[in-house]
Parts: C-alpha cells; sequence; structure tokens
C-alpha cells in the first residue's frame, strides 16, 4: 500500500474563492483524497493560503489597510468556503507563521550553500513618482507574446506566459499609472539552468502525465532554463537571511512553494509528532500529488522540482493533475477582474452538493469548459430525478409496504443478478478512473448506474407485484435498496453531505468502497426515514445572485477590525460553568444539530448546538464542557436552547473547550 501526500495549489489570501478555483484545484482534490480514505490508504490532503507576493500589498495599498489585516480577513473567508464546501483538508495552513518562515530560510541558505543560488545585480522597473523599486507585479502592460493588453509583469493571464517585467511593451506602475525605467539593483537567482539537464529526463519518465502539463514543460526545456530572481524589494514577505539584505523577502513564488512542507511539519505537530512528516516527504514510497490550474504548472512541474532536487533528499511529485480554465461565458474566472462567482454567494442560496457534482460532471480536465446557470440547473434537476427520485421511492415503497425495512424476498433472477453484476462492474471502472484523475468519466458513470436503477424499478412493477406477487415485490424492493446503498457510496467522494443525508435514510453509517456492490444491507434490517435529497430549480432562480457582493472593501476594513474591548464588569456578566453532556439527541429535520442534557451541577438543562459535523453522540456523551448558563433561552427549530456551550472556530473546524479533569459540575469558569 503506497502513502499518499496530496495538495491543492495554495490560494492567494487577497479575495475570496470562486467557483473557478473550486473546479480548478480543490474539488478534484478532494474527490480524489475522499475515495483514498475509502479504500482505507495512508492519505493526508496539506494546503494553505500563500500570504505574501505583491497581489496582497496591492490589495492592502487600495483597502489602506495593513498586508496582515488583508491576510488575516481572506485566510479566515477561504478556509470557512472550503470548510462549507466539504473540502476535507487534514491541514489548511497560511505561509504567515513562524515555522514557514524558519523552513524557507533554511531551504534558501541549503540552496545558497550548494550553488544553486547566486547574487547578481540585475535592472528592474523603478517608479519616479512613487519613488521606489516595483517588483513585477507592480507594472502593467501589453503581452509581448499574444499582445494583450493588461498583462501583469510576471504573468499574462490572457496566454499564461510567465513574463519578465522588462519585456512588457508600454509599462505602467499599476498604483501611480506613471511610466516606469530600468534601473540597476542587485538580487539573488535561482540557478534553474543547472536543473535543465535533469529535468528533461526527469519529465521523460512521466510520459502517464496529462498533455497539458508536459507540452507547457517541454516548451520551457526547448526555450532553456536561465536564472530566475527569487528575491524582490519588499517590506512583506520572509525576509531574506543574508547579510546585505536588508528590505529584501524571498519572492513569492519561491516561498510559497515550501508551504506544502511547513503545513506538514505544523500538523504533524500539532499531532505531537514532529519529526512524522519526514515520512511523508522524504520516504521514496510516497506519492505526492500536486492538483492545480495550468497558470501554475510552470511552479509545479519545472521550480518546485528542482528546488526539491536541489535539497537532495525530498520526493518529488509523483502526479501534476493539472485542469484547464472554467470560464463564465468564455471569460476565464478571475478576483482581480472581478469576474467570478463567489462560493461565499453561492453557499448562502444553495447546499454545496449540487455544485459539486456539477462541476464534477463539467470538469475543465482537458479543455477550458464553460459554467452558465441554466447548465447548473440542469443537472441539479438531473440529480433530483434521476438518483434522489430512486432513492426516495425505494425508500418510500419500503416504508409503506415492509414496514420500513429490508425485506426477504426470494432467490435473484436473471435481471436482479445482471443488475448487480453492473453495480460491481461499474464500481471497479469508477476506481479505476478516478485512479487515473478522470473523474469526470467517474461521475458520469456513478449517474448512469443510477438510471439502470430507475428502470429496473419501473420493469419490476413493484406497486403491481405487491399485490399479485408479494415475493417478487420484496426482491425488487431489496434489489433497489441495495442498488440505493451502492449508489450513495459511490458518490460519497463527490457528494459527500447528500450521501450522510442518504446513509441516514438507508441507516447505513459505513463508506467502505468495495461494500458497493455487495449486499450490505441484510433482510430485517431497519431503514430511517425518506427524506428529499435534492430540491429542483426553475427557470430564473439565479436571480438571487444578481446582487452578491464577493467581498466589497467595506466588508474587508470592518471584519479586520479587532472586537470592541470590554469593561471588566461587563465580562463577569457571564456566568459560565462546568457541565457534562448527559444524553444527545437528534434535533429532527436538521442535518447539524444535536439536542443534548447538560448536567451543570444545580440542575440537567436542555441545549442545542450544530455539533452533529464535528462529534459523533458517543463522543459526546460524558463529555466536559464550559457552558454559558445565564442567556436568555432560545427556541432553534422548534427546541428550546437554554444556555450555550462554548467552542473554538476556526480553519481547523469547531473543537469545543476541554476543562481539565478534575473540574466538576457547576464549577465556575473565570
Amino acid at each position: 500500500m503506497s502513502r499518499y501526500l496530496v495538495t491543492s495549489a495554495l490560494p492567494y489570501a487577497n479575495g475570496p474563492s470562486h467557483l473557478g478555483h473550486l473546479a480548478g484545484a480543490y474539488l478534484p482534490a478532494d474527490i480524489y483524497v475522499r475515495f483514498l480514505r475509502m479504500q482505507s490508504e495512508d492519505v493526508i490532503f496539506i494546503c494553505g493560503t500563500d500570504e505574501h507576493g505583491v497581489p496582497i500589498t496591492i490589495t492592502a495599498e487600495k483597502m489602506g489597510l495593513t498586508p496582515r489585516e488583508i491576510v488575516d480577513h481572506y485566510h479566515s473567508v477561504i478556509a470557512e468556503d472550503f470548510r462549507r464546501m466539504g473540502i476535507s483538508f487534514d491541514n489548511f495552513s497560511r505561509t504567515e507563521t513562524p515555522e514557514h518562515y524558519r523552513f524557507a530560510q533554511d531551504v534558501f541558505l541549503k540552496l545558497l550553500d550548494r550553488g544553486f543560488i547566486v547574487e547578481k545585480p540585475m535592472e528592474q522597473f523603478y517608479c519616479g513618482e512613487c519613488e521606489r523599486y516595483l517588483p513585477d507585479r507592480y507594472v502593467g502592460g501589453t503581452c509581448p507574446e499574444c499582445s494583450e493588453e493588461g498583462a501583469r509583469g510576471d504573468q499574462c493571464e490572457s496566454c499564461g506566459t510567465w513574463l519578465d517585467a522588462l519585456d512588457l511593451v508600454n509599462p505602467v506602475c499599476t498604483i501611480c499609472g506613471a511610466t516606469p525605467v530600468p534601473r540597476e539593483t542587485r538580487h539573488w537567482f535561482l540557478c534553474l539552468d543547472r536543473f535543465q539537464d535533469w529535468l528533461k529526463g526527469w519529465l521523460g519518465e512521466h510520459s502517464d502525465w496529462r498533455p497539458n502539463v508536459l507540452n507547457y514543460c517541454n516548451g520551457w526545456l526547448k526555450e532553456g532554463l536561465r536564472e530566475r530572481a527569487i528575491t524582490r524589494d519588499l517590506s512583506w514577505g520572509v525576509p531574506v537571511p543574508v547579510e546585505g539584505a536588508e528590505g529584501k523577502v524571498l519572492y513569492v513564488w519561491f516561498e510559497a512553494l515550501l508551504g506544502y512542507v511547513s503545513s506538514t511539519k505544523e500538523y504533524f505537530a500539532r499531532k505531537g509528532e514532529p519529526e512524522r512528516w519526514k515520512d511523508y516527504w522524504k520516504d521514496p514510497e510516497t506519492r505526492l500529488i500536486h492538483f492545480i490550474g495550468k497558470d501554475n504548472i510552470v511552479f509545479h512541474a519545472v521550480i518546485e522540482p528542482s528546488i526539491l532536487h536541489g535539497l537532495g533528499d525530498f520526493v518529488l511529485p509523483w502526479n501534476i493533475p493539472s485542469n484547464e480554465y472554467l470560464n463564465i461565458a468564455g471569460v476565464k474566472f478571475s478576483t482581480s477582474r472581478g469576474t467570478a462567482i463567489w462560493l461565499k454567494d453561492y453557499l448562502e442560496h444553495l447546499p454545496p452538493d449540487p455544485l459539486r457534482f456539477a462541476l464534477a460532471v463539467n470538469a475543465p480536465e482537458n479543455r477550458d469548459t464553460d459554467f452558465s446557470w441554466e447548465e447548473f440547473r440542469i443537472r441539479n434537476n438531473e440529480l433530483a430525478d434521476v438518483f434522489g427520485n430512486f432513492l426516495n421511492r425505494t425508500l418510500k415503497f419500503a416504508g409503506m409496504t415492509f414496514d420500513g425495512r429490508v425485506p426477504e424476498g426470494g432467490e435473484p433472477g436473471e435481471e436482479e443478478l445482471a443488475l448487480v453484476a453492473s453495480a460491481i462492474s461499474t464500481r471497479d471502472r469508477i476506481e479505476d478512473l478516478i485512479r487515473g484523475f478522470r473523474l469526470k468519466a467517474a461521475c458520469s458513470l456513478i449517474m448512469d448506474l443510477a438510471r439502470e436503477g430507475n428502470r429496473y424499478f419501473d420493469r419490476a412493477k413493484p406497486w403491481k407485484t405487491a399485490k399479485e406477487d408479494p415475493e417478487k415485490c420484496a426482491l425488487t424492493i431489496r434489489t433497489c435498496l441495495q442498488l440505493a446503498d451502492t449508489l450513495r457510496i459511490l458518490f460519497t467522494p463527490f457528494m459527500p453531505f447528500s450521501c450522510e443525508k442518504a446513509g441516514r435514510m438507508l441507516g447505513r453509517e459505513d463508506t467502505v468502497w468495495t461494500e458497493a456492490g455487495a449486499s450490505a444491507l441484510e433482510p430485517g434490517h431497519t431503514l430511517g426515514e425518506p427524506e428529499i435529497l435534492f430540491s429542483k430549480l426553475k427557470k430564473g432562480f439565479e436571480k438571487v445572485f444578481d446582487k452578491g457582493s464577493g467581498e466589497s472593501e467595506e466588508v474587508v476594513k470592518a471584519t479586520s477590525e479587532k472586537a470592541p474591548r470590554l469593561p471588566f464588569d461587563r465580562f463577569m456578566e457571564i456566568d459560565q460553568r462546568i457541565g457534562i453532556i448527559r444524553e444527545v439527541h437528534d434535533v429532527q429535520g436538521a442535518d447539524k444539530l444535536y439536542r443534548m442534557l447538560v448536567d451543570t451541577g444545580d440542575s440537567t438543562r436542555q441545549l442545542v448546538a450544530g455539533m452533529k459535523p464535528y462529534y459523533t453522540e458517543e463522543e459526546l456523551i460524558g463529555r466536559k464542557v464550559v457552558v454559558v448558563v445565564n442567556l436568555e433561552p432560545a427556541k432553534i427549530r422548534g427546541v428550546i436552547s437554554d444556555g450555550m456551550i462554548l467552542a473554538s472556530d476556526g480553519p481547523g473546524g469547531v473543537h469545543l473547550l476541554a476543562p481539565s479533569d478534575s473540574a466538576e459540575p457547576g464549577d465556575r469558569v473565570r
């Protein structure tokens, strides 16, 4: 069994996440990781926000904020969007951490010592109006390759070419609009040319990678790699750790790539195993997989492998599944240009799984694809009409005819055996497709199997055989229930929230991949209550997004401000007590809520809390918690909640505060 280290490209903390981000790097990685977990593979999923570089400082200057205020705000926004969308990172870190600073500086010094980094003079644009050297993203102009206006000094978004700011036609300072002039300064350079021959041989060993990755890299190698500056004149970033480098930082495309390692180190340090990160970064058996968009190919397939090879004892990428662009009516999703549908806006109105499904079946795996609300509506309604309908009609029939239990029925006939064989064959084909990063085809195959289930239900006519041939009817419903459970398992990596709900309806919690197609539901097994899994959308539903705000400057400024200080007397008015959770119950119709009975010493009070995504009932019963006991009671989903349980809420999830073992119910928390 291999060990997997899966990453998604570090998102820039200079704006919220949009659908293009999700489709390109985060949803495909999450589907792949969830599948591996269902196979009991050794896998960790690592990411974090990229918090340095010029886009951050530009955004900060435009808003009149500090770079730290910007990254603190957007790190939280991005982490929350991903959490609500079900992107299941094991660790979502950030590059503005002491661990990352230490590691990036250590790598710089090691490569410098080995001769892979050199210091030398270079020309750089200087703006006389701003009186400073301009990092490349402070320079705009016309792309020398495709002649598109609006190219940045490091890359043209239109054609994807990695640029040198000095090559831009009609360059301008993006801050004041003046024409900058070249001046000499000194910087440190990564000697990419020294890796040319090695890279050519290494890439030649990966002929099974996607053509867009190999073609892009081969184009670079054909032109010939050259030294690239990896430092910039900025005050925001990882300081260059050598004498004479005051006022200079490591450039973001160099140090951000090291964020995958520092995030892994942070993850295992938090688990109390500070050396285990080496198992994933230094063991040759590890399969390192980077999920990225095509604009990140050069960084992950040329620069990062060169850095890791230069260090000498790190694993190299095993695969780099790079997606093309997801567009809106032919225009690329872009945070900087404002052509985006923000995840935050979407999640305010609709659940995550229909979007996950729609983006999976329209994934830009081999070419750019277009997103439209009408296409999304069709896909959403397809879920309702096919998968949702099959599950609902089967469970309702089982409830009405077989008292909500899996019936016995007779021996399977030709049709039933064929359906089971098809389910097992589909499972195996889907496994091959997911392992080969062909998620689009895999998702479509599962939907085809759901259609097959509906056709079987219609042909079997259980509403008729219920009266004429009860044993045949029982066999039909048992077969359909087994197939419904198979579909639940197969769809889990793609639509985890809906499949968890389907599991409750089927009375099933396990999501073991090999159980798809098997007879996991024994006769007599008790089923849950059927619910509507997907709601259909009418034409014009997208009008609710017309006023989508994304992240205005006012929102950012408001949320970046610190909470106001409270007088001590006000704080002491809050009565916090130690409690023990005695009972835990579901709240009818609520996916995230528990109703809990909590012993607070002088009484047992009923509390309602959204802990279901984070804790099982077994994990909560008997647990000591901190409770605010002097709040006004509130009615939540028709249930009175008399108090509030305290928990932390951050990128790592929601965690209940843990009193010491010696604390007793009723003890006051001060």
